[in-house]
């Protein structure tokens, strides 16, 4: 039986395309791109280094801290101890420029360098002599790290004697930074504060005529990542927690320069691009010739997940970058704003006569203030008229007041004495 449907007559062709034509169709037009964000920031610049001191005209002291207040930084913002040390970092960022490590490390190094290398082993050798302390599984500072920072001081004056210092004043004052580069005795942290001390003292060392210009390109793609390495030991061994880090909001949890050297040495390179961190094969072949990728693929190591995008935000954005020059340009801008600006890093910085504090900023003698590496509170001082008190931020986290961080490295650890390499890790925090 014929269904009603085959009764319904057939709308002709002319019929059909008449009613699709009064059909407008909407008109495609190509999206356009966000507008790219223009940083106004300038670049900060390289400015000239100046000559090496006399000998005979020093005065040397023991460094002390002399940046308590917002005033006291502002002041060294327009010292000539900023400029110097503006100068002495870009121009060993500018020294690495397009070089692989390897390109510098295979040529005779001068002595001076294999002495300060000869340094770091003997460093990482107190390591093994003193091993951390039995806490469980506790992911916090290990205790057995003030008895390595102890070691550390009583061997350090023979370690400055054979780098080519001989008044025992001058070893003091030198030998300070080296021995705050390790991270804070009191505190068990470690963050870019103390990774600047270690380049203030290769600068010390460079204020003596030790280190010329010349040994430049040594210092950051030799001297500086053993220095890195040793770095890692003591933060794996001894479980130093970042001090004032905020994980994955940072590049690293502990280190910021060997980004910025890292990404001068790939200014011009032919195949690696800013993108080129998500390539898991090209971290792990060129990893060991540039500082940066090295620096991707040891985070990522120590991280819950895979992916920058969840582990560390800021360089998955800086991936994005067009060019390494404009990644460069970003670390330069981020060394004065984040480094040098902060005052909660800049408070700790030491004052010597290599390292001159300007006129009219505070002394920790005057204010009744304990010295830096008896000083158990981190957070940001302030000198006032009823003395030196501790403050907080509006514009920052709260990892002042004593709030323990454990890291990263130390949730790795712990993992993989348990077996637990492969796979997701819980995060630090539960």
């Amino acid at each position: 039986m014929p269904s009603l449907l085959d009764a319904r007559p057939l709308p002709s062709l002319e019929t059909f395309t008449k009613s699709n034509t009064q059909v407008k169709i909407p008109r495609l037009t190509p999206r356009k791109k966000p507008p790219q964000r223009q940083n106004n920031l300038p670049v900060p610049e390289t400015p000239p280094l100046p000559p090496a001191l006399d000998i005979s005209t020093i005065n040397f002291t023991k460094p002390s801290r002399r940046i308590l207040s917002v005033q006291d930084h502002e002041l060294f913002h327009s010292s000539p101890t900023s400029s110097l040390i503006h100068a002495f970092v870009f121009s060993l960022s500018d020294s690495a420029a397009n070089q692989k490590i390897s390109s510098v490390s295979s040529s005779p190094a001068p002595k001076i360098i294999q002495t300060i290398l000869s340094v770091l082993s003997s460093v990482e050798d107190e390591i093994t002599s003193n091993p951390p302390a039995e806490q469980g599984s506790s992911r916090f500072g290990n205790l057995s790290f003030r008895k390595f920072l102890d070691s550390v001081s009583l061997k350090s004056p023979s370690w400055h004697e054979a780098l080519g210092l001989t008044s025992q004043t001058s070893i003091s004052e030198v030998s300070t930074y080296l021995q705050h580069s390790f991270g804070n005795r009191a505190r068990i942290d470690y963050g870019s504060g103390h990774e600047l001390n270690f380049i203030i003292w290769l600068l010390c060392l460079n204020r003596l005529s030790l280190l010329p210009e010349p040994t430049f390109p040594a210092l950051a793609l030799v001297v500086f990542p053993r220095y890195i390495a040793v770095m890692r030991k003591v933060q794996s061994t001894y479980y130093l927690e970042p001090a004032g880090s905020h994980g994955v909001w940072g590049l690293d949890d502990y280190h910021f320069l060997p980004f910025l050297f890292g990404a001068s040495q790939l200014l011009h390179h032919p195949y690696i691009r800013p993108l080129s961190v998500h390539n898991e094969l090209i971290l792990e072949e060129e990893g060991d010739e540039f500082l940066y990728l090295s620096m991707v693929r040891e985070t990522m190591a120590s991280k819950t997940v895979k992916g920058l995008k969840w582990t560390q935000p800021m360089l998955d954005d800086i991936s994005g970058a067009k060019s390494w020059e404009k990644v460069e340009q970003g670390m330069r801008r981020m060394f004065v704003k984040e480094v040098l600006g902060k005052l909660p890093v800049m408070q700790h910085f030491l004052f010597g006569s290599l390292l001159p504090a300007a006129e009219g900023m505070s002394k920790e003698e005057e204010v009744g203030l304990a010295p830096e590496s008896d000083e158990m509170e981190g957070g940001e001082l302030v000198v006032g008229d009823d003395g030196v008190r501790h403050v907080h931020r509006d514009d920052a986290w709260g990892d002042c007041c004593g709030i323990k961080i454990p890291s990263t490295v130390a949730a790795a650890e712990e993992a993989r004495k348990k077996g637990e390499n492969d796979g997701l890790r819980r995060v630090p925090f539960d």
